[in-house]
């Protein structure tokens, strides 16, 4: 069964999962209009290949480590390390440990 998104004023806690880590999967916290939330969960080694999205997007890392690449730059991110990328901008990751991101899409692509 798929967890609900959440409703509006609710409170959500996107602390680290701790031990928990290991046994969590990737959750939609929400999905609006123009906006999307999500708690990316990757365990160690997983890839995620090269993909863009139509709108800008920002990247929280919470707990773990990943390698973010990007067109002639990889950036590793650790816990509290955070990036924005322009719509339309070619991106992969690689989980280097079990890592969790909160994402965040903004579903309006640029002008």
């Amino acid at each position: 069964m798929a967890q609900p998104h959440a409703r509006s004023g609710q409170v959500v806690s996107v602390a680290s999962l701790g031990t928990a880590l290991a046994a969590a999967r990737t959750t939609a916290l929400i999905k609006a209009a123009q906006l999307e939330v999500v708690r990316l969960v990757l365990p160690a080694g997983q890839v995620l290949r090269e993909h863009q999205v139509p709108g800008e997007i920002t990247v929280q890392c919470l707990e773990g480590e990943v390698e973010f690449v990007l067109p002639g730059a990889t950036h590793r991110l650790v816990a509290g390390d955070w990036l924005h990328l322009a719509a339309r901008e070619p991106h992969a990751l690689r989980a280097l440990s079990d890592a969790s991101l909160l994402v965040t899409i903004c579903l309006l692509p640029a002008p």
